[in-house]
């Protein structure tokens, strides 16, 4: 099992470079674009959204560097996320994906798992800096409290700690959901067919955009999250698109992955509504108004309306023909590592992130 190699000398007859090289390949560093593009994403929205606390909209060096770093956070976030997930994958991925780092015996259990401790803390801790700007930081609060209002004890300070610094805290939530994913003593919901793909939806998708949102604005406004519910819903079924090539490692290692729970032509049929439906969204937040606006000065939704409208039909109209790939041959699916819908997933993700935040620019 996995303990075999934990101390494989996998490094020691490897120089430097070599050693950094395989660092970074475990990493997938392939993987970490979308995150990061997420994070600027919802900033960018935010930024040019009703809830940008600065009126006059004014691009700050400050916000330039806040947004930099939770970006750069997020990527490393990713890169702890696929190492954990290697870690508790190992045997799964001596038959699905020999060729990865631990499998081959080119990395250690042991480094495997120093790098990925190392990633999470520089993934988490200094997300602690990220403040909106211009809002007054925790520290001035304290040295100042008349600026905050009467004193309320310990609950006063964790409703500050929340309002100030939510990005730090989604951060700790979307770590923990790492682990909740991979980490048998945790649930390991990757062996669920749907609690898998809600432990990759939620951090993935909905709390992406509001820490990168949480960047910029306010992240107790309905607007951030209804972005991310929009995101959330699309890899609540196209994440399963990953496990249809994945089959026998993942039964071999008891992962009931919703292929292999439900068959591969049902699977197909279960997850077709998320290339389509959340997409639909999109225009319907820029109509309806948001319930929490008692004035009913704004949407939901408060980028550039048409633009907005443009973006939700087209994406649907990509996932439909996504949806017409996938499902008149479902048994390709399970047959082909790098199958088209999985191409077309990837580049809708990257897309919708694209364009949300062009919506909010113009």
């Amino acid at each position: 099992m996995t303990e075999q190699i934990a101390d494989a000398p996998a490094g020691a007859a490897r120089g430097l470079g070599q050693r950094v090289r395989d660092w970074v390949a475990f990493t997938r560093p392939f993987t970490l674009l979308p995150p990061t593009l997420g994070v600027v994403s919802g900033a960018v929205c935010a930024w040019g959204s009703y809830w940008n606390p600065d009126p006059t909209r004014t691009l700050d060096v400050r916000i330039v560097l806040v947004v930099l770093l939770g970006s750069v956070c997020a990527a490393l976030l990713n890169a702890a996320s696929n190492g954990i997930n290697q870690i508790y994958d190992l045997d799964v991925d001596r038959i699905n994906k020999p060729h990865r780092m631990l499998p081959s015996g080119r990395l250690s259990l042991r480094e495997a798992w120093t790098l990925t401790i190392v990633l999470y803390v520089l993934a988490v801790v200094p997300v602690w800096l990220v403040v909106i700007h211009p809002a007054r930081t925790l520290r001035e609060h304290l040295l100042y409290p008349e600026a905050a209002g009467p004193a309320a004890g310990v609950l006063d300070l964790v409703g500050k700690l929340l309002v100030w610094h939510p990005v730090f805290f989604i951060y700790l939530a979307g770590m923990l959901f790492t682990f909740i994913y991979s980490a048998p003593a945790l649930g390991r919901t990757k062996r669920h067919p749907i609690g898998a793909n809600l432990t990759i939806a939620i951090p993935r998708g909905m709390l992406l955009k509001v820490a990168g949102w949480g960047m910029v604005g306010p992240v107790l406004a309905l607007e951030p999250w209804y972005i991310g519910l929009v995101f959330a819903l699309f890899l609540l079924g196209a994440a399963s698109t990953k496990d249809f090539s994945d089959m026998e490692g993942d039964a071999a290692g008891g992962c009931r992955t919703l292929p292999i729970r439900y068959g591969v032509r049902r699977a197909a049929l279960i997850m077709a509504p998320s290339f389509v439906v959340p997409w639909l969204l999109v225009p319907l937040g820029v109509v309806l108004a948001d319930p929490f606006d008692p004035a009913g000065r704004h949407a939901i939704l408060t980028g550039n309306p048409v633009a907005l409208m443009v973006l939700g039909f087209g994406l649907a109209a990509w996932g439909g023909y996504t949806v017409w790939l996938i499902l008149r041959d479902p048994e390709a699916l399970a047959g082909t590592e790098n199958h088209p819908s999985w191409t077309h997933m990837y580049l809708m993700m990257m897309t919708a992130q694209v364009g949300f935040a062009a919506a909010y620019l113009l």
